[in-house]
């Protein structure tokens, strides 16, 4: 690990002096690679860096435990002996984990599908309480979220919503999303107080351009037809609307939340490609025994990955077994508990499998 540290050490200094050569703006191409490269690098370069300044404090305090005869001195020695020893073995962590390979998806944007499932009418209400979950979630890290298509169900639901959040890392801090969420609560249209179970799932799809996924127009059928539901006049009046059939699959894409045709196409064939770019990664991790191993959670959306329960206030997520009993704050989005937990979890996984492994 420490051969490996020292390589990028110095890979990180060269990296330095060709971002400051007077031309290093010249090749803008290069340049942004050079920046993204020097960015990636950063934290662990700064990790190893204060590792080995502990790792001097420490020999240094030794040395001067030899030689010191003055009580008092000896103590704060060695209290500055154990807290450096105590700091080194928590970055000797943080390295391995800054070390685990990347994610080339991490850094994309996403788009996110929530499909209510069983319970009718109130699945579907549960799917807009956890789309605006995740919009507040996007709205506190600064990130930007779009709509893409929605079909709602006429009281304040979505039978379906397809939108993008857009910031960097939003796919990092939201792939542990997919799957089933379970919602448990008294419905209002209930009389008899009784408790209903509905459920909704959640897709998550790094946002996939062309270099990622080629798709090939040809294997795409076009039909547009008039907008429906509320829009507003421009949109309900005029043949904006898109169906995007991808032949081979078979998956059917309906935009119609832009007025204009051409803007409802190109939302139409930005969820496709994410849409097959997730299937291609699938049959990946399909194909990646040890990979699916290190997994919290299998990612796939029939997999029942969190309840939250009305009557007691909780959110459980079933993968790590973590409860917490502050529904109305993660409903609002305050998300952050749980997905550092998933996340800690997964490198966990992830450190433990590549230990097995040699």
């Amino acid at each position: 690990m420490f051969d490996k540290l020292e390589d990028l050490l110095v890979r990180f200094e060269e990296v330095l002096n060709e971002l400051g050569k007077p031309d290093a703006a010249g090749d803008q191409e290069r340049f942004l690679k050079l920046m993204k490269e020097q960015s990636d690098l950063q934290p662990i370069v700064d990790a190893y860096k204060e590792y080995k300044s502990n790792q001097q404090t420490v020999e240094d305090s030794l040395s001067m435990l030899e030689e010191e005869k003055d009580g008092e001195m000896r103590e704060m020695l060695k209290e500055e002996l154990s807290e450096g020893k105590k700091r080194i073995e928590e970055l000797e962590q943080e390295l391995k984990i800054l070390l685990l390979p990347k994610d080339p998806n991490d850094n994309k944007n996403v788009i996110v599908e929530i499909r209510a499932g069983a319970g009718g009418d109130e699945a579907a209400l549960f799917a807009a309480e956890i789309y605006r979950m995740y919009a507040k979630y996007a709205e506190g890290r600064r990130w930007k979220t779009e709509v893409l298509s929605f079909n709602e169900n006429g009281i304040g639901g979505f039978k379906e919503i397809t939108f993008m959040i857009s910031g960097g890392g939003a796919y990092s801090r939201l792939k542990y999303e997919s799957g089933v969420h379970r919602v448990q609560r008294v419905p209002e249209t209930e009389s008899g107080g009784r408790i209903h179970t509905s459920t909704i799932t959640v897709a998550i799809m790094p946002e996939a351009e062309e270099i990622d996924f080629h798709l090939d127009m040809n294997d795409c059928k076009f039909d547009v037809f008039r907008a429906s539901g509320n829009g507003g006049q421009c949109v309900n009046t005029t043949d904006s609307a898109v169906r995007l059939t991808h032949i081979p699959t078979g998956i059917v894409i309906s935009c119609q939340d832009e007025k204009s045709q051409l803007k409802n196409k190109d939302k139409a064939l930005k969820v496709l490609r994410s849409r097959l770019y997730e299937m291609e990664l699938a049959k990946q991790h399909d194909a990646e025994a040890a990979a699916r191993k290190s997994q919290v959670g299998t990612g796939d959306r029939s997999e029942k990955i969190r309840t939250y329960n009305f009557p007691q206030g909780r959110v459980t997520d079933h993968r790590i077994k973590l409860t917490l009993h502050r529904l109305e704050g993660i409903l609002n989005g305050d998300l952050e508990e749980v997905i550092d937990s998933l996340t800690a979890a997964d490198q966990a996984a992830r450190l433990s499998n590549l230990q097995e492994a040699r």
